[in-house]
């Protein structure tokens, strides 16, 4: 073969090897960009498809950054019941390892039981939540403060990674949102977290 036509073979391989590079680039570009967006918008929005954007002024006013009669860090707010265990534990607030470590702890960014949005409570798996795992659908939690008396429903049960954001997002409407470590007989920082959802079907004010 002439030195020519060699000449000529290489002018041609060039431009193709150049045509699948851009546009493998352009591929892998588009991949990591909607693996980007989707997890994106799985922080933007809860299980139920609610915008945390269009919903978070909602919150303001409510919690206790915003309303000067909050209780304060490591008050006793009232008491949670979960008639299914004949159990009865103290809230306090806060979610500190010293509220932890005396009953359930009330999320000070969250509102207070009984009213419109999403109030969210966590417990030890070991100590005052340690038989959450046997509450399901249909189960009824009780919370007492000061204001009243709040009864919910249990409507789902989640099993989320520890660092989720959508346990604590707002909701629509009057919900309560149960959190503890899971496994419940892991050993150590537990990688995931039990979630129990519901919504306010009862409550019996004390004013």
């Amino acid at each position: 073969m002439s030195k020519g036509k060699k000449n000529g073979k290489r002018e041609w391989i060039v431009p193709v090897l150049a045509f699948f590079l851009i546009i493998s680039g352009i591929y892998l570009a588009g991949t990591h960009a909607y693996s980007w967006a989707k997890g994106f918008m799985a922080v933007e929005k809860d299980s139920d498809g609610v915008s945390i954007r269009n919903m978070e002024k909602q919150m303001d006013g409510n919690t206790g950054s915003e309303n000067p009669d909050w209780p304060e860090q490591g008050e006793k707010i009232g008491e949670i019941s979960i008639p299914k265990l004949g159990m009865s534990v103290p809230l306090y607030e806060g979610t500190n390892e010293e509220e932890l470590g005396k009953g359930a702890g009330h999320y000070s960014n969250s509102v207070m039981p009984g009213e419109g949005n999403n109030t969210v409570i966590s417990g030890h798996r070991d100590t005052v939540f340690r038989s959450l795992e046997k509450v399901g659908e249909n189960d009824l939690i009780e919370v007492e403060t000061s204001e009243g008396i709040y009864t919910y429903r249990i409507e789902k049960v989640r099993i989320v990674d520890a660092e989720d954001q959508t346990v604590i997002v707002p909701k629509p409407e009057a919900t309560l949102t149960l959190t503890t470590c899971y496994p419940f007989n892991y050993i150590g920082d537990a990688p995931e977290r039990y979630v129990l959802v519901g919504n306010l079907i009862g409550s019996s004010e004390k004013h």
